[in-house]
């Protein structure tokens, strides 16, 4: 009889053990395809060229970002191919909480200060699509004076910015964004613009192209539905290169916007590119 009974256990045991790691497997698994798994950034800079990318501060991190954008290439060595006009913008973006930085800038362009926001909304993963941000800024021309303008206030010195940043990283080399823009100048000078248009819907679209680990090849391109047809102003245009060098990334870039500024480069750029109005410029991005 014990003899029984210990074979029945020596038999029935195994099995028992082999159905709980069976479902403890099945959990496992279960648990895995669930589980949320994010892709690397679609883009390694805040910005693909001029136009803001999806990427965001992380919290508690603070940049600082240097942008210069010279004269006209076409200009020669008369003035060293644009080396000798340079606009310079200076910005601090600090991550203030877990998906959002806030930033404050200066550009040398029309002396425009400026405040932004980003908000991160999606990251890509293998549950989601693509990376998903929002972005505003505020931009404020220092330079208009009350003896060009008798009628001046201080709002009119004000342009304001608001962007939907859509991003996909497709593979480990290419990823691409498109971007809704929305833009307010409450002071327009009717010599280039031609007819009031102080609120300008545009579509922006970028990408980048990884090259190596540490390079890669970077265009922004952003048309402007609502400008008038003999309007002076242009679509901005930029192509770059992108260089990780450890702390920060350095972007040479070609463009014929020399603004920096959001309002500015996106609606009030006079460079043509098939005129040769083209522009060298750089963005140097330091990590603190």
């Amino acid at each position: 009889m014990k003899k029984s009974i210990l074979i029945s256990v020596l038999i029935v045991f195994p099995l028992i053990g082999y159905g709980q790691e069976d479902s403890l497997l099945k959990e496992l698994e279960s648990l895995s395809e669930n589980e949320q798994i994010f892709e690397l950034p679609a883009f390694k800079a805040l910005q693909i060229g001029n136009l803001q990318s999806t990427k965001v501060v992380s919290k508690g991190d603070l940049y600082l970002v240097v942008a210069h954008r010279f004269g006209y290439l076409k200009n020669g060595i008369t003035d060293f191919f644009g080396l000798d006009q340079a606009n310079t913008k200076i910005q601090l973006l600090y991550g203030i909480k877990k998906n959002l930085q806030l930033g404050v800038s200066r550009d040398s362009y029309q002396k425009t200060y400026s405040g932004t926001a980003k908000y991160r909304l999606l990251k890509q993963s293998n549950k989601l699509p693509l990376n998903l941000s929002l972005y505003g800024s505020i931009d404020v021309n220092s330079q208009l004076k009350k003896s060009v303008y008798p009628g001046l206030k201080q709002l009119d010195r004000f342009s304001y910015t608001a962007q939907i940043l859509a991003a996909k990283r497709f593979s480990e080399k290419l990823s691409l964004q498109i971007a809704p823009i929305f833009v307010r100048h409450n002071l327009q000078d009717l010599n280039y613009t031609k007819e009031q248009t102080h609120n300008q819907v545009l579509l922006g679209t970028g990408g980048r192209y990884k090259l190596s680990n540490r390079f890669s090849v970077n265009f922004d391109y952003v048309y402007n539905f609502s400008r008038n047809k003999n309007s002076l102003y242009k679509n901005p245009l930029t192509i770059g290169v992108d260089i990780e060098t450890g702390g920060h990334v350095f972007q040479l870039l070609f463009t014929n916007s020399r603004a920096s500024n959001d309002s500015s480069f996106l609606t009030e750029t006079l460079g043509d590119w098939s005129k040769g109005q083209i522009s060298f410029g750089f963005n140097i991005v330091r990590v603190f």
